[in-house]
């Protein structure tokens, strides 16, 4: 029982630490954006890396996820013969929840991953520490443009994910369940208020910062080698994902609990 008790604790602890490295990391990647001079190429760099780069299967996903929507609706939904409210269905689960969650994830695991497994390479080979020897912060030089590259490209991508997912329940609601195309995005329209694609692009800001700040938190302090940087590469998805399913499960409770309209 005092061994349980011991590691509950020690892993309270750890947690604290590591939200604590978390949140330094973000006021000092904070800092340095609002810090002259500015320089945009980088952050241009990372934009192109992760907008373009990520469409085709966050897209993808999307496609496929409003094809499965709208099929699983309609077993339900042919038995109230309301195959009609599909669309509605479709369209407020995807631009709430289902498109920002999974472009997120999708997005952890591609980016993520790769942002720690590079910076991770260069804090074992001590190129950042060859940065602080000449004068150059790693949080403006690597982190920054990151950061910001994240949380506009995230909501980009998010907002044609809601359009691919919604096109795909479209598919199968004209082409499956003989819906008119006019009926299927008029139902689309009149069940989306701006609230539901708005806290959804919101989300995304939270997610992409999560990503970012995971990804080169767990680079900046991997140690051991290629060994290390695997490992730690493995932690920052692992970790993004829980953090991202977390704030958005807060994210939802303040949006439709507290500020319900």
């Amino acid at each position: 029982m005092s061994n349980a008790i011991e590691y509950l604790g020690l892993s309270v602890i750890q947690f604290v630490r590591y939200i604590g490295a978390l949140s330094i990391l973000f006021a000092q990647t904070v800092y340095w954006i609002f810090t002259p001079p500015f320089k945009n190429l980088r952050f241009l760099e990372q934009a192109k890396r992760i907008g373009p780069g990520s469409f085709f299967i966050s897209s993808l996903v999307a496609l496929f996820v409003g094809m499965i929507l709208a099929l699983q609706m309609a077993y339900q939904m042919q038995k109230l013969s309301s195959e009609i409210y599909i669309a509605s269905v479709v369209a407020v689960s995807l631009t709430r929840e289902l498109a920002p969650v999974l472009t997120a994830l999708i997005v952890a695991g591609r980016i993520g991953a790769g942002i720690t497994a590079e910076i991770g390479s260069m804090t074992v080979t001590e190129q950042v520490d060859a940065l602080k020897a000449f004068a150059t912060n790693p949080v403006r030089y690597l982190v920054v443009p990151r950061f910001l590259a994240l949380i506009v490209m995230l909501p980009v991508l998010t907002i044609f994910a809601d359009i691919v997912g919604i096109f795909g329940g479209f598919l199968i609601c004209v082409f499956k369940l003989s819906i008119g195309p006019a009926m299927y995005f008029t139902m689309v329209v009149e069940s989306l208020v701006v609230k539901d694609i708005v806290t959804g692009l919101i989300k995304t800001v939270f997610f992409g910062m999560i990503i970012a700040l995971v990804g080169c938190h767990q680079g900046l302090t991997a140690k051991g080698g290629a060994e290390g940087v695997g490992r730690a590469t493995t932690v920052s998805v692992v970790t993004s994902f829980i953090l991202i399913i977390v704030t958005d499960c807060l994210c939802t409770a303040i949006f439709y609990f507290i500020f319900k309209t």
